[in-house]
């Protein structure tokens, strides 16, 4: 049986191919070692393991998460190997399922645009030219959190227009003080802030965050993708829920930089699936 992971820094989707009976899907909360250590990994995944997986008939676990740099990849595999003591694991950075999923074995670019941003050339094998998004805290522009962000702080200077302030205020719940605690007291603020860009989503014909979301895009689009030597020669493919559901925004902002756009699409599994049995 072989279980594959697609892990963002919010959640991880799961897949459990069984030839020889039923497959199974499931999900968790995401594992980004850079912000969960090995030992919550461990006790969060027993917790969370459907009763119908038998972790010991695991034979290979393919997992994909963010934050699975190479310093990192050891934080994961141990964890992983933990939990299932007879398989065979990898773990590899999430960009390169997004490489396999929206390309396969062909070469092309690819990007995840979710919780966090990331960027490549992938060469059908592995990818050959990454430009660093920097996390969170520095870059990650386009991103569910880079948007959140920006909402947050049109929020608390006040900028923004008395209608979208006064349904933004309802949403988000929470006082000055209690939003500024989240941010830089609490852990996993990057999931936090990248909780509003759902309202941004839910509201999107109001002009006001039309804007906020395209500007993010066309940040991403400036900042990432546009760096890439000769980038316009690749199509644009695109993987993760911001843009899947802003795809015609993004539609539009690579029309504005030229790049012919190619799929944009939510999940990587199916596309997984194949690659690793295929």
């Amino acid at each position: 049986m072989i279980l594959i992971a697609d892990s963002g820094s919010t959640n991880a989707a799961w897949y459990l191919i069984n030839p020889g009976g039923e497959s199974i899907r499931f999900e968790t909360e995401g594992y980004n070692p850079y912000y969960v250590n090995q030992d919550y990994i461990v006790q969060s995944l027993k917790k969370n393991l459907p009763a119908n997986i038998h972790p010991t008939r695991i034979r290979e676990v393919h997992f994909y998460g963010a934050g699975c740099m190479l310093d990192k990849t050891p934080v994961m595999e141990n964890a992983l190997q933990v939990v299932f003591p007879e398989a065979k694991v990898h773990a590899a950075i999430d960009l390169l399922a997004a490489a396999r999923a929206l390309l396969g074995r062909r070469p092309g670019f690819a990007a995840i645009l979710g919780t966090g941003t990331n960027t490549c050339v992938y060469d059908g094998d592995k990818i050959v030219h990454n430009i660093d998004s920097l996390g969170y805290m520095l870059g990650d522009e386009g991103s569910g959190t880079y948007i959140g962000k920006k909402l947050l702080q049109e929020y608390l200077r006040d900028f923004m227009p008395a209608p979208v302030r006064d349904k933004f205020r309802e949403y988000v719940g929470l006082t000055f003080d209690e939003i500024m605690d989240r941010v830089y007291n609490q852990s996993l603020s990057n999931r936090f802030c990248a909780g509003f860009a759902e309202f941004a989503g839910e509201h999107i014909r109001i002009p006001y965050l039309y804007g906020i979301v395209k500007s993010a895009f066309i940040d991403f689009f400036g900042n990432l993708v546009s760096q890439y030597p000769h980038y316009q020669q690749y199509r644009f493919n695109c993987l993760g829920s911001v843009g899947y559901y802003f795809k015609d925004i993004l539609e539009e902002v690579t029309y504005q930089f030229k790049m012919p756009l190619g799929k944009i699409i939510q999940s990587p599994m199916e596309g997984l699936a194949l690659y690793h049995t295929g």
